[in-house]
């Protein structure tokens, strides 16, 4: 089975590969802002034609990123056991999880849950920021490829569903009280995806070799 690409291919001759026919197509865009661009032999779809508005890709990402230190800060959950309230945060499930000698399940909950998303956060905020201006960010090729590698190791969605079982099935034994964390938390699970929607890597590509080096 051939390995499934996430994103259309840009190629350094500025042409693009369909990601399910592998058609190499020399585009010469001249559609309205929102049109869908689809392959002309399998007809899948390429990418929409998004308008380069950096302005909301920089808000959405510097409010997820305060929405993560919130997270990160304040507890997730707590539980009201015959009086005694045990709160538990992100960081500090992974040190249990450390304790408890589970180093790689503790590490595992670290990187996916924190180390990722702030990564993939910061990241294009290092790359949004400058193409803004006009310029072209320091380490552009290494970090757009570094975020695809680790796309899919950003599981804040996985979390959250695991949370919610969690809840469900401790109910019974406890009394569960929501923290600021995990609301801070679905904030950023809902502003991520909004991220994702506010660009695309052609955009990216194309404010680059139009940026100032």
């Amino acid at each position: 089975m051939r390995k499934a690409r996430s994103i259309v291919e840009l190629l350094p001759e500025g042409l693009i590969a369909c990601p399910d026919c592998d058609l190499l197509i020399d585009l010469v865009i001249d559609a309205q802002i929102g049109a869908s661009v689809r392959c002309p032999r399998c007809g899948a779809e390429l990418f929409r034609v998004r308008a380069e508005s950096f302005e909301n890709t920089l808000a959405l990402t510097l409010a997820a990123l305060i929405l993560l230190l919130l997270a990160n800060v304040f507890p997730v959950v707590g539980l009201n056991i015959q009086g005694h309230r045990i709160d538990a945060t992100l960081i500090g499930a992974s040190i249990c999880l450390w304790d408890a000698d589970m180093p790689l399940l503790a590490g595992l909950v670290a990187l996916t849950t924190i180390t990722i998303p702030a990564f993939e956060l910061c990241a294009v905020l290092w790359i949004a920021f400058p193409l803004w201006r006009g310029r072209r960010p320091a380490g552009f090729i290494a970090i757009v490829r570094l975020m695809d590698f680790t796309h899919a190791w950003g599981m804040v969605d996985v979390f959250m569903l695991g949370i919610l079982v969690s809840l469900v099935k401790l109910e019974h034994l406890a009394e569960v009280l929501l923290g600021v964390g995990i609301v801070a938390y679905g904030g950023v699970m809902l502003l991520i995806a909004a991220i994702g929607a506010s660009y695309d890597q052609r955009v990216l590509w194309q404010a680059w070799e139009g940026a100032r080096p």
